[in-house]
């Protein structure tokens, strides 16, 4: 029976008039009025009170993200020097000796000085004439080393004398600059396209290591019998973003 009486009031509620519909629904809204807002305002405190656990604050997902993104970087960094070091250490040349490798500062490749400073320094091991290879090759010698940095001359600086030799003949190579290095008054003539070495020395090289090749051979204007040789170094120096220094003997 209750069924059936509900039925037809719904029955009735629908073929009803809409201004009659309307005021029942008022009626309902005012009657359970305050009821309804309790209910509203526990809901809402309670979503407030309790955030859901997978939500962060912006300004903490930002400094993750940033950190993430450093940490990246910084292990790309070390991929590259730990296959740097494999490289140089996989050849039987480098026995007995350790590297340090270090980025450039600074490069004056022009100009009167041809220079590197380097972000190693005492704490690192460097020290005075101590060899500096880039992509395997001599670029220079250390000159002055402080406690975080050093300064490397470069085989094209005016001041560099640096003992080579090509073939089975020695000498002494100077910087020219303009990128270039000299081997004057040569006794011997030499072909273009030779390699230049730098020669062995006790303490900082075991064994030669390849400085550049020559470019051009020809006879002194002053001394007919003797040659001026001009070498290229083997590395592009002005392209260099880090180098790596032979330490020989390091004390542990």
């Amino acid at each position: 029976m209750l069924f059936t009486w509900l039925m037809l009031a719904g029955l009735i509620l629908l073929f009803a008039p809409q201004n009659i519909t309307n005021r029942f629904q008022f009626a309902f809204a005012r009657t359970f009025r305050w009821p309804l807002s309790i209910g509203r305002s526990i809901s809402l405190s309670a979503r407030s009170q309790q955030p859901p656990d997978d939500v962060v604050a912006r300004r903490e997902y930002n400094q993750l993200r940033n950190y993430a993104d450093n940490l990246e970087q910084t292990l790309i960094q070390e991929r590259k020097r730990s296959k740097k070091l494999y490289g140089l250490y996989n050849k039987y040349i480098w026995d007995g000796a350790e590297f340090v490798l270090a980025e450039v500062i600074r490069a004056s490749t022009d100009g009167p000085s041809f220079e590197l400073i380097i972000d190693r320094g005492q704490n690192n091991g460097l020290a005075k004439d101590q060899f500096v290879l880039g992509d395997d090759a001599v670029v220079g010698t250390v000159s002055d080393v402080w406690l975080h940095q050093a300064r490397v001359k470069l085989i094209t600086d005016a001041s560099s004398n640096l003992a080579v030799q090509i073939g089975r003949f020695k000498a002494v190579m100077k910087g020219a600059g303009a990128g270039l290095a000299k081997i004057e008054l040569a006794k011997h003539r030499v072909r273009t396209g030779d390699n230049v070495y730098a020669v062995k020395k006790p303490a900082f090289l075991d064994s030669p290591i390849i400085v550049g090749t020559v470019i051009n051979c020809q006879s002194n204007q002053e001394h007919p019998l003797l040659w001026d040789i001009t070498v290229k170094p083997a590395c592009d120096i002005e392209a260099l973003e880090g180098v790596a220094v032979i330490v020989m003997n390091r004390q542990k």
